[in-house]
């Protein structure tokens, strides 16, 4: 799969319905050795567009559940601590 098909799908986590950003909205987290995507890393914006710095939301490739015709379905694993 290209990343252009998977570009301008909307990002929904399946066990809150929420939407949670436009995949051409984001940034791509690359494995240097194998160049596989790990991660998604979508931006929080403000009401007025400005970015704020601190507050990214980062979605793992194996989190995805199913990729669509029109959204990306995922499944967030809790983070351990």
């Amino acid at each position: 799969m290209r990343y252009r098909d998977l570009s301008n799908k909307e990002i929904v986590d399946i066990q809150t319905g929420t939407r949670l950003g436009i995949l051409g909205q984001t940034d791509i987290e690359l494995d240097q050795q194998t160049g596989e995507i790990v991660a998604f890393i979508i931006p929080n914006y403000s009401w007025f567009g400005m970015k704020k710095e601190e507050e990214n939301l980062r979605i793992l490739w194996s989190d995805i559940e199913k990729i669509g015709e029109d959204m990306i379905m995922i499944r967030q694993t809790p983070i351990s601590k």
